[in-house]
């Protein structure tokens, strides 16, 4: 179940790179290659960190996925310009299931649960920030309408509170994994967001 969920989270991801490069006007070499860095980036940065080879390149089925969701998106994709929201939900999934998947690898590696949250986010927003520099695009972790990173960190707590207290399972990964995915997909409906990093009495300040 570990392997399936991470390489539904690559799927997932993979998309989303996919429709961006597709938004942007790319040719089919790059949608596939913004495909398979979305996909298995957050993976090879979490891998890096536990000093450990990273799993997409010791496995070959890690580049599948990438690859299966590239043509997905060539062959049934509609206009670029409906885009938008297909984009949003499967990278919503891509948070869910790399949030539960990489705190659970880096739990299982030995670290503690506060760094493993940490590492946990990084997995899966990772990806998410990679294709979108690449793409010349502002991450939406940056975006101060959006709340990208809360589901992810609240999700990655949520998986190290249950491994401490003995709580383990596929079936609680994914609950929590759906409890992400609703936040998020939540989080854009109501367009919540956080504070600015200035707080709104500092009427002087000059943001942009």
């Amino acid at each position: 179940m570990p392997l399936l969920f991470d390489l539904l989270g690559v799927f997932f991801f993979g998309v989303s790179g996919a429709l961006l490069a597709a938004r942007r006007g790319f040719d089919i070499i790059g949608s596939l290659l913004l495909a398979g860095l979305t996909g298995i980036g957050g993976g090879v940065v979490r891998d890096v960190i536990l000093g450990e080879v990273p799993t997409a390149f010791a496995n070959p089925f890690y580049f599948i996925p990438p690859i299966l969701a590239a043509l997905l998106v060539f062959f049934m994709a509609p206009g670029v310009q409906r885009l938008k929201r297909p984009l949003l939900v499967f990278d919503a999934a891509g948070l869910a299931l790399f949030c539960t998947s990489g705190t659970i690898k880096a739990l299982e590696s030995g670290m503690n649960p506060f760094a493993a949250t940490l590492l946990g986010v990084t997995t899966a927003v990772g990806g998410g920030l990679l294709r979108d520099v690449v793409a010349n695009k502002t991450p939406s972790i940056f975006d101060p309408r959006d709340i990208y990173a809360v589901p992810a960190i609240l999700g990655a707590g949520l998986v190290a509170v249950m491994w401490v207290s003995g709580v383990h399972g596929w079936v609680w990964e994914l609950v929590v994994a759906a409890v992400v995915f609703s936040l998020r997909l939540l989080s854009l409906k109501f367009r919540w967001h956080v504070p600015k990093a200035v707080g709104p009495w500092h009427h002087d300040a000059e943001l942009q």
